[in-house]
């Protein structure tokens, strides 16, 4: 029997040790390769969470400053003793300059092609006069949210706010009769419990506004019936929200104009001493852009987290809010008061949890009927009705929004529907 040559034995063996020597380097590459996406990846939702908070928070401080500001509030007039104010125009304009932006972007998306993208946009009669009913409930969403705002403090603004998912189970029995799970009724209670806990607190204190609540519980309302009206109206614009985004703030520049007329607000800004002022109006200018801003935001949140993780930021958003209002307002709150906070936020974190988890189980039950039915199908010989069946089944309520997808990092991706505040 012949013997294998030692040197082709040490050949052989030097060899695989450079293959494994080769091999464990291209392993530790490929971990310092993921390793570092995983750190870009990490970065990059840090940076778009933390701009999320500071354009929401930011935004919520400045309307309240242009609201109730003491620096910007005007004389007082000799009959009747009152501050002379136009939360409507400081809400209108704010919606002109959603209006102009939009028209810039598309501009220096013609100039730039390459580097932003946004859909065309021109006025067309016709889409207007579909997306008018959508502009009657916008306009009475942001006119109210600006409104509560403008009788409660900041650090109230979240509970009185609270009540947009109690609506939203109302009006989905009510309107779409269709019924919700104990578990989501539970959490609406919790969410109904710190509401009024908050509204006792704030009278046992002396600085609850009747007025501000009803404004609250009032955009609560309207912010249920947009989301409802923005999916039954996004079919008129291509299921574009920029579009909508669009003809919805011109929409609204128009209506908010005969509402300043009939309430006396033109009178009022003739009189006002800050009109003239390059601060009041950088101002202004500024709260229009972090309004048209957060809708984008918002959407990029969604995009690089998801929409259950976008809720627990907002939450989390809303306790962070709350406690700065507090330190700048140097208040004193009682532990009830803070119990308050604590039901809303976590009633509401609770509910958008055991939502998320039941329509996760009707995905599941879908798809399994679906691939039950394809099998029966396929049993009985009828290929051609197989053929028919969709390859996936959309989860409910994360479905995209837009139509057309443009290249990553573009201006046209998934929206929201609603202001996220």
């Amino acid at each position: 029997m012949r013997r294998m040559p030692r040197g082709n034995s040490s050949g052989a063996f030097k060899y695989s040790r450079v293959a494994q020597s080769g091999y464990n380097y291209g392993l530790r590459t490929m971990e310092n390769v993921q390793q570092e996406s995983m750190l870009r990846k990490s970065l990059k939702i840090a940076l778009v969470v933390t701009a999320y908070w500071v354009v929401s928070i930011t935004m919520v401080f400045l309307n309240k400053y242009l609201l109730s500001g003491e620096e910007l509030k005007s004389l007082k007039t000799a009959s009747e003793g009152k501050m002379l104010e136009a939360p409507l125009f400081i809400t209108f304009y704010q919606c002109l300059v959603s209006v102009l932006l939009c028209l810039l972007l598309r501009l220096l998306s013609r100039l730039m092609p390459g580097v932003i993208s946004f859909p065309p946009v021109h006025l067309d009669k016709k889409i207007s006069r579909e997306v008018l009913p959508l502009s009657v409930v916008f306009v009475g969403m942001i006119t109210f949210n600006n409104l509560c705002l403008k009788y409660v403090g900041v650090a109230f603004y979240t509970v009185g706010r609270s009540l947009t998912t109690v609506f939203n189970v109302v009006l989905t029995y009510f309107v779409l009769k269709q019924t919700t799970s104990l578990k989501a009724i539970l959490c609406c209670l919790v969410i109904i419990s710190g509401f009024v806990l908050g509204v006792d607190q704030e009278g046992a204190a002396g600085t609850l506004s009747v007025i501000g609540v009803i404004f609250g519980v009032s955009a609560s309302l309207f912010v249920c019936l947009n989301s409802i009206l923005t999916k039954k109206v996004l079919p008129c614009v291509d299921s574009n929200v920029w579009r909508l985004t669009y003809y919805n703030n011109i929409n609204a520049v128009i209506l908010f104009i005969p509402l300043i007329l009939i309430f006396g607000e033109a009178s009022i800004l003739t009189n006002f001493p800050h009109l003239t002022s390059s601060k009041f109006w950088g101002l202004m200018t500024l709260s229009g852009f972090f309004g048209f801003a957060i809708g984008y935001i918002t959407g990029l949140q969604i995009k690089v987290t998801s929409p259950l993780t976008h809720n627990i930021s907002g939450t989390a958003k809303a306790c962070a809010q709350t406690v700065l209002a507090v330190v700048f307002s140097h208040d004193i709150k009682t532990a009830l008061w803070w119990l308050s906070n604590a039901l809303v936020l976590g009633g509401s974190a609770a509910y958008t949890k055991v939502r998320h988890s039941e329509m996760q189980k009707q995905h599941k039950e879908s798809k399994k009927a679906l691939a039950e039915m394809k099998m029966e199908d396929s049993k009985n010989g009828d290929l051609n009705k197989v053929s028919e069946w969709p390859s996936t089944v959309p989860l409910l309520g994360f479905e995209e929004q837009d139509s057309a997808k443009d290249k990553k990092g573009s201006l046209e991706e998934d929206r929201p529907t609603v202001n996220d505040v």
